[in-house]
């Protein structure tokens, strides 16, 4: 019999820690070699952890709710084969595995995790430090107003001593700060607690208690308090976070498709017999996506304080509509280099796996641009907003047939034609209406001008 020390491995760029959401085994019992151990939830999504090797677990060292950084031993397991551990029976540090942790240039880190305010009103301590501080660290410093000598003094817990939430809210506690409630962590700290004491209470007993509102909510008779889950918790602080950073703009196009009906209509019975695949409008809007930031790519930028990050890649995100109402939006990487066909299967695949909860960290890194198809839900467009730390997003509403003047050589008709409304938001510190009008009619362009041969 030997140890082996279950480690959370590496689940893509810029992602260093995960909570435990929830074992799915206890200790004693005995696990076999790929099967899933415990459940986790990083900032962008749900997975399963599993093991390398077969076991009984004989301790779990992180429990329900709490942080795990890349690398850190979460459960020790006793195994048969003495051999099968011989290279894991001691926890290997941070510097044993940190080759093997995908991370992001330094240059652009801090524009994988954008401040949850606007970077012009951070703290000279955030902005002067040459530490890495994530984006509610950040936030809380602002608040406290920790000066540079201050932050320095700070001894980091995080990987390669970064310095991490609870490391700057013990800062301020014995620094005897009495603005801990205005502070933003004080602030997620007493919104985590009374979710987990909902939580909690509420599977230990058949009458989970009521939650109070804040008093500047009036209740009325038959009003109902909900508590948001974690998810819900993450969107609102990544939309106010946009809007505190992006001031949003707006462009609309009524854009012509009945080419793109057409086609369609033509080709997704023949390529689902052929590729077992649906073939969806979104294969086709995404490819006017791509072609259009070929023509315009300061589209395809991200913002650092005054800095433009010009991205190489075209990843194009896609919001998409659980079941549980909740959203996510997975990430078409490298799509510029995909055929129409390798973009429907993508899209498929994505969306597939995103409703039933099997989309990995990595599925959900990296966007450039994304595209919301609020027409799903019959809506005729939207103003969507914008995902930081990109700099625009489309939406694409219902298509709806409508009676439409067409110029022919013989003069004008009215035709039925196939219409749909496109807006486009953008951040205006970056994205000039010029440009961003301009991308706009270029994706109308390529839709409009839809070849009806294109092969798939």
């Amino acid at each position: 019999m030997a140890e082996y020390k279950l480690l959370l491995p590496s689940m893509g760029e810029g992602v260093m820690e995960a909570t435990i959401i929830s074992w799915l085994f206890n200790e004693g019992d005995f696990i076999k070699e790929d099967e899933s151990v415990v459940e986790i939830a990083t900032d962008k999504v749900d997975s399963d952890v599993p093991t390398p090797v077969s076991g009984k677990i004989i301790k779990i060292l992180k429990q329900k709710d709490e942080v795990a950084k890349i690398g850190e031993a979460i459960a020790i397991l006793e195994t048969e084969s003495a051999s099968q551990d011989s290279v894991t029976t001691e926890p290997k540090s941070y510097e044993e595995v940190k080759d093997q942790i995908v991370q992001p240039e330094p240059e652009v880190m801090k524009t994988l995790e954008q401040p949850l305010s606007n970077y012009s009103n951070i703290s000279s301590a955030s902005q002067s430090s040459d530490l890495y501080l994530s984006p509610l660290v950040k936030s809380i410093v602002q608040e406290e107003k920790i000066t540079d000598s201050e932050l320095k003094s700070i001894k980091g817990s995080g990987l390669e001593g970064r310095i991490t939430k609870e490391d700057i809210l013990g800062f301020v506690k014995n620094r005897g700060s009495k603005s801990e409630s205005s502070s933003v962590g004080a602030f997620e700290n007493s919104r985590v607690a009374e979710s987990k004491s909902f939580i909690e209470d509420g599977n230990n007993s058949s009458n989970p208690p009521t939650l109070q509102p804040s008093k500047s909510f009036q209740l009325n008779d038959g009003d109902e308090i909900i508590q948001m889950d974690r998810v819900r918790k993450i969107i609102a602080d990544a939309m106010v976070n946009s809007k505190h950073t992006s001031p949003h703009v707006t462009s609309f196009i009524e854009a012509d498709v009945t080419n793109v009906v057409e086609w369609r209509n033509k080709n997704k019975n023949a390529y689902q017999k052929r590729d077992g695949e649906k073939l969806t409008f979104m294969p086709i809007f995404v490819r006017a996506v791509v072609k259009a930031i070929q023509d315009f790519p300061m589209i395809n930028v991200s913002v650092d304080g005054d800095k433009i990050i010009k991205k190489k890649n075209i990843n194009i995100g896609m919001a998409t509509a659980l079941p549980d109402g909740n959203l996510i939006v997975p990430v078409i990487k490298n799509a510029d280099q995909l055929s129409l066909s390798g973009l429907a299967k993508a899209i498929n695949d994505l969306a597939y796996r995103a409703r039933n909860k099997k989309l990995t960290p990595a599925d959900t890194q990296g966007a450039t641009y994304t595209i919301s198809n609020v027409g799903t839900f019959g809506n005729l467009m939207g103003t969507p907003i914008i995902p930081q730390p990109q700099v625009a997003i489309l939406a694409v509403g219902a298509i709806v047939k409508k009676p439409a003047v067409i110029e022919t050589e013989f003069g004008d008709v009215i035709a039925i034609r196939q219409k749909m409304f496109m807006s486009h938001s953008y951040d205006h510190r970056v994205v000039d209406g010029s440009l961003g009008g301009m991308f706009l009619k270029h994706v109308n362009d390529y839709l409009e001008n839809w070849d009806l041969n294109t092969e798939i």
